[in-house]
């Protein structure tokens, strides 16, 4: 198996707490790191650093871990231009837009879906993200949202189940049949191909009871659950994300102290998305709050074409910096080791021995140019698996 040694890095954030400065970041300076085939072989001092088949020199760059972006709905067709310019001007948002996506994402062939998920998934490497989750939601019928977890499926193996993002338009007058169908024939046919099941308990879309049966059908078929909650106002669904034992509670915007103990306790990670807040101008989640309590918290972009259209994990750790009043650590270790725990995944987000060989090579000195030079392409190289992605 050919080895590479990553020479003469200038900072690298291991998120090992064993290495380094002993902080949750791991950081070493002036150091090296060893892959064997996809994995971390050696991590170190470069003084220290083994012998290798190959030499790739940092050049004195920062080298963090690849972003582990785990919440994006990618599979869609056309865009929501004019009613993020009619929110600008004043509109609120609300969950209905969501069906203009559906109409256009019925109307598209399975290469036309599949290409624009090439493209944006293209746009997360070259921003960083090695790692991230797709969601199926636009489809909202049998075959729709089968392809949809199919074409999901070719670009990674975190992909989710989200039948019941809203009610199809169809079932309008009658949710209680669409939810028969999303845990019915629906659950069927994408079962081949998804991980996760998700649903969005939110007013405008889904209920608690609707939300816990949704859960409970996906985890009878072996799919673990996720789930969009407390976004547009107070609301049962962190309660239920630590009722039926999720993995993660997604946008957490509002959140009361019952609900942050209920996820510290219960081990559910909050997954914030601050791309939201700031293309919707939506109050911000309280970062700290769920730090002082003891939640784990992850950042995700949420990608999509309604309420936040950017790929980027760069910009989002920016905006829990900045927003949040998260600090630049914590910040990158939510992007990174934080939606690795909301994904459930010990291979990803850190760069310790055994880990994937997932991280980029930063055109900056330190990881904190991340949040200090906002809108910066700083992101100078990207491996995922050991190989040269971006």
């Amino acid at each position: 198996m050919v080895s590479v040694l990553l020479d003469n890095i200038g900072e690298l954030v291991t998120n090992d707490a064993r290495s380094g400065d002993g902080s949750p970041l791991g950081l070493l300076r002036d150091a090296a790191l060893v892959m064997e085939g996809d994995r971390v072989a050696w991590v170190g001092e470069r003084r220290s650093a083994p012998a290798a088949d190959a030499l790739v020199d940092a050049s004195g760059a920062a080298v963090i871990p690849g972003f582990v972006d785990s919440h994006a709905h990618l599979v869609f067709a056309g865009d929501r231009a004019d009613e993020f310019a009619a929110r600008m001007e004043g509109r609120p948002y609300s969950a209905g837009g969501i069906q203009t996506t559906v109409a256009a994402t019925r109307a598209s062939s399975d290469e036309m879906l599949a290409a624009n998920v090439a493209r944006l998934v293209a746009e997360m490497h070259r921003q960083g993200t090695t790692t991230v989750e797709i969601k199926s939601g636009y489809g909202l019928t049998v075959a729709d949202e089968a392809r949809s977890v199919a074409i999901a499926a070719q670009f990674t193996d975190e992909t989710t189940y989200l039948g019941a993002h809203v009610v199809a338009p169809e079932y309008a007058d009658d949710p209680a049949a669409y939810v028969d169908l999303v845990t019915g024939p629906m659950l069927e046919a994408v079962r081949p191909f998804a991980r996760w099941i998700d649903v969005f308990c939110e007013r405008g879309a889904f209920d608690a009871d609707q939300a816990r049966a949704i859960l409970a059908a996906g985890a009878a078929a072996g799919l673990q659950a996720r789930i969009h909650a407390n976004q547009l106002g107070h609301g049962p669904g962190i309660g239920i994300a630590c009722e039926v034992g999720a993995a993660a509670a997604d946008h957490c915007t509002f959140a009361g102290a019952d609900d942050l103990d209920n996820l510290a306790q219960a081990g559910v990670v909050a997954t914030l998305l601050p791309g939201v807040e700031f293309s919707t101008r939506s109050p911000y989640p309280d970062a700290r709050a769920m730090l002082a309590a003891g939640v784990t918290v992850a950042l995700a972009t949420d990608c999509n074409p309604g309420s936040c259209y950017t790929s980027s994990m760069p910009l989002c750790v920016a905006l829990a910096v900045r927003e949040m009043r998260m600090s630049p650590a914590e910040a990158l270790w939510s992007a990174t080791a934080g939606g690795a725990q909301a994904l459930r995944r010990d291979d990803v987000g850190a760069l310790s021995v055994g880990r994937r060989a997932d991280f980029a090579v930063l055109a900056a000195p330190s990881y904190l140019h991340l949040a200090y030079r906002p809108g910066v392409p700083l992101i100078g190289a990207v491996y995922r698996g050991g190989q040269h992605i971006a």
